[in-house]
């Protein structure tokens, strides 16, 4: 038996018992493992891979990443709104977070190239550094390798664009950075690169425990997430009790996430402080670009994402975007409307409205109405967050789930469609935080059912606060059962 933590989230006799049904309706064993496997897994660890612009980061991303999802083109500083990819090496999965679409010389090259490898060693458990081995050491690179001592992550350095033997003597010179022994590759070829990849997985901590304060029982962390001028500053010193942020009426004052101990409801929480989202990521310049890109870092540390909402303004398709972001990253989430006293009550009409249109999609939520300014209803916050993390972390028993998928196909079973009539035939909840399903079906499922199977698990089982994976796998075309 392999051990523990392959299952997923299921004890061994859980695992085995259901094994043994997939069997019976005809699955392969592999698959239905590798399935449990992708959806099991926790929070990934994340790797950074940062260098100066032309060094060729996103060349080796994508080789990292094994598909061209990174866009490369040949003029600098092609910039996209992904930052973070899935990737997997020798079975173990990652993620990367790719610096290559930021090359904005906004600020200065040398500045540009050290805040985002700033903001990218945050976020990571180990880094990537590239170098262009033709070029050889540049000032730049002598910065970004200041910046990475004193992070003190695991660095395993890429000596890039080594495409044969005169340009491995290149390579070797770069010893003198002083991050130990270059690995010299060349990310367009893919030279190389699988020694890069072993030597990150050496890097990279085991399991991402390290990024998350529950493993050791530490506060629970919580993203205060939002558009610029939205009052999250406001609501964190209303929280903590006394000024610790810099509030000023100019919007977007806050630039660094400052996180913050802050004892709430007889609990401790870590509040991480973010700079507001402005305008599409490329669109941005100097200082909000990189308060986008911090947001993003610190979702990617929080396990909850609380969203402030100016209920005083429409509901803007930023702060849509803003929501968006905390679901993918797949953390508990809490929508707070703030200067909920400020309002008239024709506002407060359309106000529901929007709600009830543009918030839809994530009816799921806990809703708190707040005043950040007076401080009004602050103490339902906590009530909110708990509910939400509670969600978060709740998990099926597979027995339980399965006559609860038993009576939902019985009493709606799936359109037909050409004649055939898909079902599902039983599944397990794999992984938690965000609870993560995987459903075994005999034809494909549509998106609408989907979504309908979602509704009706959120009824039975609560979820409230968390978004919800659902993967599923259809059974292969088999003459006979095996």
């Amino acid at each position: 038996m392999n051990d523990q933590h392959d299952h997923g989230a299921l004890g061994d006799t859980e695992y085995a018992e259901f094994m043994e049904l997939a069997a019976e309706e005809g699955f392969d064993v592999e698959d239905v493992e590798g399935a449990i496997q992708d959806a099991g897994h926790g929070p990934l660890p994340v790797l950074a891979v940062v260098g100066r612009p032309n060094v060729g980061k996103s060349t080796l991303v994508n080789r990292i990443i094994g598909r061209r999802e990174a866009v490369v083109e040949d003029k600098p500083g092609v910039t996209r709104d992904r930052v973070t990819y899935e990737a997997e090496w020798a079975g173990r999965r990652f993620k990367v977070v790719d610096t290559g679409g930021w090359e904005q010389d906004v600020l200065g090259i040398d500045a540009s190239v050290a805040a985002q490898a700033e903001y990218a060693i945050e976020a990571a458990d180990a880094v990537v550094f590239v170098v262009d081995a033709t070029v050889g050491a540049t000032d730049t690179d002598e910065a970004v390798v200041k910046l990475l001592r004193r992070a003190g992550k695991p660095v395993v350095l890429a000596a890039n664009k080594v495409d044969g033997p005169s340009a491995e003597a290149d390579a070797a010179m770069l010893w003198s950075l002083g991050l130990g022994e270059p690995f010299p590759v060349s990310a367009l070829h893919g030279r190389g690169t699988g020694d890069l990849l072993d030597e990150v997985l050496k890097a990279l901590p085991e399991a991402p425990e390290q990024t998350f304060g529950t493993a050791v029982g530490g506060p629970r962390r919580i993203a205060l997430i939002g558009r610029p001028n939205v009052g999250k500053s406001s609501l964190l010193n209303k929280v903590a009790g006394e000024e610790r942020v810099v509030v000023n009426e100019v919007a977007g004052t806050t630039r660094d996430p400052v996180d913050e101990l802050i004892e709430l409801g007889g609990k401790t929480w870590k509040f991480v402080d973010t700079a507001g989202i402005r305008k599409k990521v490329h669109l941005q310049e100097g200082a909000d670009y990189y308060a986008s890109l911090r947001t993003a870092a610190a979702v990617e540390k929080a396990e909850v994402a609380v969203v402030l909402i100016d209920t005083t303004e429409s509901i803007s398709v930023q702060d849509q975007r803003i929501i968006t972001m905390a679901v993918e990253a797949g953390r508990a989430l809490v929508i707070a409307y703030n200067k909920w006293d400020e309002l008239d009550e024709e506002r407060r009409y359309y106000l529901e409205r929007e709600i009830e249109t543009e918030m839809q999609q994530v009816a799921w939520a806990p809703r708190v109405n707040v005043s950040a300014r007076t401080g009004r209803h602050m103490d339902r916050l906590v009530p909110a967050i708990e509910t939400a993390l509670e969600g978060w972390e709740t998990r099926v028993p597979t027995g339980r789930l399965n006559a609860f998928l038993g009576e939902l196909v019985a009493a709606h079973p799936h359109p037909i469609r050409g004649g055939k009539q898909p079902r599902i035939l039983f599944g397990t909840q794999a992984g938690t935080k965000p609870p993560r399903f995987v459903l075994f079906a005999s034809g494909f499922l549509e998106h609408g059912y989907r979504r309908f199977v979602e509704r009706r698990l959120r009824e039975e089982f609560g979820f409230e606060g968390t978004p919800i994976h659902i993967s599923v796998r259809v059974r292969e075309k088999r003459g006979r059962k095996k």
